[in-house]
């Protein structure tokens, strides 16, 4: 049985040793895609982005939708990392490495993932301009919604 790797935390990542990780001692595991999503500068305008979360619920429900992606994919292997706090442009946000016999299963399971913490994942992320002009908190975006009607 596949149990993920669920983490919510406020320091950096290290994407490489995570995949490792996951593929460790393991000679049944054909393929591993790995998504790290990154702070963007918003061509200059963008000081950081500031993440906030519930403690608890969030995890719980990362764990919940990566139970969906086992039941949905032959996965060997799911980690989610998620960041909180203030994250400045090029800073990582978010991992999602998933592991598979096979690559169609690894890439549209981590493709999934990603579509499901862009549109339903209990993250807030306010934006702290570079002028410092009060940011707002970022709007969901139709396209990302769009893009998780696949699933």
């Amino acid at each position: 049985m596949v149990v993920p790797l669920i983490r919510v935390q406020a320091e950096p990542f290290d994407a490489a040793a995570e995949s490792r990780r996951i593929t460790q001692g393991r000679t049944d595991i054909g393929a591993v895609v790995t998504f790290t999503g990154l702070c963007r500068s918003e061509g200059g305008s963008l000081a950081a982005l500031e993440l906030e979360h519930y403690p608890g619920m969030a995890e719980e429900e990362l764990l919940r939708v990566a139970g969906e992606a086992l039941s949905r994919w032959p996965l060997q292997g799911v980690t989610i990392l998620h960041r909180y706090g203030r994250i400045a442009p090029g800073e990582d946000i978010v991992l999602v490495v998933t592991a598979s016999a096979h690559r169609r299963a690894a890439f549209e399971s981590a493709d999934f993932l990603m579509d499901y913490l862009k549109t339903r994942a209990p993250f807030w992320k306010k934006e702290h301009t570079v002028c410092g002009e009060p940011g707002g908190w970022v709007a969901a975006k139709t396209a990302d919604d769009q893009a998780a009607g696949r699933w």
